[in-house]
């Protein structure tokens, strides 16, 4: 069933689909799949080639644009667009703290969610795209998460990719997740450094929020209990374009007196759980570290483990000195699930999660080294989210590939940038420029 509506400049439809949870058990049980179809106003007549567009995540529904915002405007020029809601996300069929109870205990939720990785999500496009394009091939635009599938896509059905484009997610197609943490804490600690240099005056107050923090035991409206380690994750909001500026204005107003002193800002507060909780998009902690398995070897809360090889992020150690307190980036950590209220139901499957010790490959090199997809990518110069060096080592493993290395945009280029990045990388994909 679909349904159709208008909003400036744009039509829109809702298209349902059933999919298999596991696509090699067809005729097992079935979970259901969302999407948004776009088309210019005045082209809804026409019949254009189609643009999938696969979010960042994990565990984010597609972008819900109002009109032509963003990239979205010169994708519209010669495509429909089709927003896919990745399974377990946005109105596809939900997997949270509220569903995953339905499936059993924690072994059971495990299991199910071992289906909600790139490579699920690249067969469901297979199963819905003959309805889509009659079974012509599509453009694929995938950012960040969106863009690992993008190659998973290319490793296992090349057919269905009429063009590919990635922005900010040219995966490792090998790394373990240590290594990504490995690679990880050096560019946020870079990262950290380059915000004080901008707001020096941010040194002093993260360190009285921390000290704060050290001393009192925080819960905030929403009932996520504040640590240090979770004020540090904030530090996330540094790989945006307007990150840095955010964190400031935030660190800015996080005090105010009370008769009984100095406290933590409702003001602070309400921003922070806002920031903090994984109420919206729960598989993002769910199946993070997930996404880099792909051998016998657990994922065994790496960033938590490889965090301990870097003793600088100890905000207790850099407040007994004088050091800046660092703050940390894009990763999951077993207290995320102690004191995210969304979470704290999901920790024994989380930690079945990643204790698992049968990941299968993402990726196939050697499909990857014979591509003949027309394929570009953005690469951010210093992306604090992937690290750049795997992505262009990935680029060189990918016949045919184009990379536009950039430090004019964060990892959000592609919403920063708007029409601009798209077409440019459309351009060099196409051997245009």
């Amino acid at each position: 069933m679909t349904s159709s509506y208008r909003q400036p400049g744009v039509v829109l439809t809702d298209r349902r689909f059933t999919v298999p949870l596991d696509h090699d058990d067809p005729r097992g049980e079935t979970i259901e799949l969302y999407a948004r179809e776009v088309v210019a106003s005045d082209n809804a007549d026409r019949d254009l080639p189609w643009l999938l567009y696969l979010q960042g995540g994990p565990g984010f529904g597609a972008n819900r644009f109002v009109g032509k915002q963003a990239w979205l405007g010169r994708a519209l020029k010669e495509y429909r667009v089709l927003l896919l809601d990745q399974r377990g996300t946005g109105h596809s069929t939900p997997a949270n703290r509220q569903t995953l109870p339905l499936r059993g205990g924690p072994a059971e939720q495990a299991d199910y969610l071992t289906h909600f990785r790139a490579d699920s999500i690249v067969r469901d496009c297979e199963a819905i795209r003959p309805a889509i394009t009659g079974g012509a091939p599509w453009t694929v635009l995938g950012q960040s998460f969106g863009g690992f599938c993008t190659v998973t896509y290319l490793s296992t059905a090349p057919e269905g990719v009429d063009t590919a484009v990635i922005t900010g997610g040219l995966p490792s197609l090998d790394a373990h997740a240590d290594d990504v943490y490995r690679a990880a804490y050096p560019r946020v600690e870079r990262k950290v450094a380059a915000h004080y240099d901008r707001y020096p005056q941010d040194v002093d107050r993260a360190r009285r929020v921390a000290d704060h923090l050290l001393t009192h035991d925080v819960v905030l409206p929403n009932g996520y209990r504040l640590t240090v380690e979770a004020f540090q994750s904030l530090g996330i909001l540094l790989g945006g374009g307007e990150g840095s500026h955010r964190l400031h204005y935030l660190l800015e107003d996080a005090f105010v007196r009370t008769p009984r002193g100095l406290a933590l800002s409702d003001a602070f507060q309400e921003q922070v759980q806002g920031l903090l909780s994984y109420a919206s998009h729960p598989l993002y902690a769910l199946v993070h570290e997930a996404c880099y398995g792909q051998d016998a070897r657990p994922t065994a809360w790496s960033a938590e483990r490889v965090r301990a090889e870097f003793p600088q992020f100890d905000a207790a150690k850099a407040l007994a000195g004088d050091e800046p307190l660092l703050f940390t980036g894009e990763s999951v950590h077993p207290w995320t699930f102690d004191c995210d209220p969304a979470l704290r139901p999901l920790r024994d499957t989380a930690g079945l999660l990643a204790a698992r010790t049968d990941w299968t490959p993402l990726y196939d090199p050697a499909r990857l080294a014979a591509n003949e997809v027309p394929v570009a990518a953005a690469v951010y110069h210093d992306d604090m989210y992937v690290d750049t060096a795997h992505s262009l080592r990935t680029a060189r493993a990918i016949r045919g590939l184009r990379t536009w290395v950039t430090d004019e945009f964060e990892h959000d280029g592609v919403r920063a940038g708007g029409p601009r990045v798209l077409d440019r990388l459309l351009a060099l994909a196409r051997n245009e420029v």
